[in-house]
């Protein structure tokens, strides 16, 4: 199997693999899909596996950015992964997804993440689940009676593709948030020339949602703020639809501040859709990430990585005033012992003791990782 770059001309051949893989989609779905797909195929980031001219396999890398305790790292999103029905169980994806992996590493991405259709063979690959899209009901009543100051909102439309790419951004740095991602600004015209959803724009905030269940609820898909007064006036808006809606249903995180704005809270209903994630470069992603202030820790470790043998070896890891190094060490007795999964899960918060007890860790005085990689990762965005 070859894989290679695609071509726009390439990409209606894609469209049956596709539906074979997933389901069919409309025409003026189709006509969307190829209209978001444009600026990825642009920058090279579309593939196709060929055997001969015909296309077996097809997977993308978008290009993101994803926050760890407020600061960005460059994360390849691995998406749009299909292998034609006939041709699974012959390692087609296998090959796929290492190609993906290195191609992740050539575009200079220290982490990588995805949402998995199967465990298996991303598990075998070195990334492991790591947090989740959130997605919870609120009655809209609830929602309605926020209290909010006029703030100045407007509409927002494909011209402010670069405030809104630095608003969302802004946000998630300030808010210290671990997870959500950051859309290459090329991608955020689509977004906001979406006839379906509505998006309003703050100075430090961003709201998009649209109507669903035949307009008897919202879905809210953003909705971000760096300020109280605008985090209420943003939710003000979704909560004036009380007169028609009877349900939101908003994409947030798990310790989103909405929760503790309404008068009455007592059950809600949450829908988890998991992510995994994979360390593809570890010095560069241990640098980039941000880290707890407070924490100092500083630990031998020993990684082995098969598929990426440059994180493989001994490092000296220190974690200090919110920074992180990893550098070459010689071999220590007392290092804590990994792979390429536990690195990933690590990175993403999951807690030592957990790695422990799934054999994903093992060795040394690894105790104060917890702190030091303490997290609880989200994701607004499902790709």
């Amino acid at each position: 199997m070859e894989i290679r770059e695609l071509t726009p001309e390439e990409m209606e051949a894609t469209r049956d693999i596709r539906a074979r893989a997933f389901g069919r989609l409309t025409d003026a779905e189709w006509e969307a899909a190829l209209r978001r797909s444009r600026p990825v195929l642009a920058a090279g980031r579309q593939f196709g596996g060929f055997d001969g001219d015909r296309i077996v396999a097809t997977g993308r890398i978008h290009d993101m950015t994803q926050w760890w305790h407020g600061r960005a790292v460059s994360m390849g999103g691995v998406s749009g992964i299909t292998v034609a029905p006939e041709e699974r169980g012959r390692g087609v994806g296998r090959r796929l997804m290492t190609e993906m992996l290195e191609r992740c590493a050539g575009f200079g991405h220290a982490v990588s993440m995805l949402y998995p259709a199967t465990t298996r063979i991303y598990r075998s690959l070195g990334w492991e689940h790591a947090g989740a899209q959130h997605k919870i009901e609120l009655p809209v009543e609830a929602l309605r009676g926020i209290a909010a100051e006029r703030v100045p909102v407007r509409r927002a439309g494909p011209e402010d593709a670069a405030e809104v790419a630095a608003v969302v951004g802004r946000a998630h740095a300030s808010a210290g948030d671990c997870g959500p991602i950051g859309w290459h600004e090329s991608m955020w015209p689509g977004f906001l020339d979406d006839p379906n959803e509505y998006c309003y724009l703050a100075e430090d905030g961003f709201l998009a949602y649209r109507w669903a269940e035949g307009n008897a609820a919202l879905e809210v898909i953003r909705a971000v703020a760096a300020s109280e007064r605008t985090l209420r006036a943003l939710w003000a808006i979704v909560g004036s639809g009380s007169s028609t809606a009877s349900t939101v249903k908003a994409c947030i995180s798990p310790m989103d501040p909405v929760l503790w704005l309404p008068g009455e809270r007592e059950k809600e209903t949450v829908r988890r859709s998991q992510w995994m994630l994979r360390v593809v470069d570890a010095p560069a992603a241990i640098e980039a990430r941000g880290y707890p202030e407070g924490v100092a820790v500083t630990v031998p470790l020993e990684i082995d990585d098969p598929q990426r043998p440059g994180n493989s070896g001994h490092w000296r890891l220190e974690i200090k005033d919110g920074e992180g190094r990893l550098e070459r060490s010689g071999a220590d007795a007392a290092a804590v012992r990994m792979g390429a999964r536990g690195l990933s899960a690590l990175y993403a918060g999951v807690p030592v003791a957990t790695l422990r007890r799934v054999g994903l860790l093992a060795g040394g005085d690894a105790g104060a990782l917890s702190a030091a990689f303490a997290a609880t990762p989200f994701s607004l965005d499902y790709f």
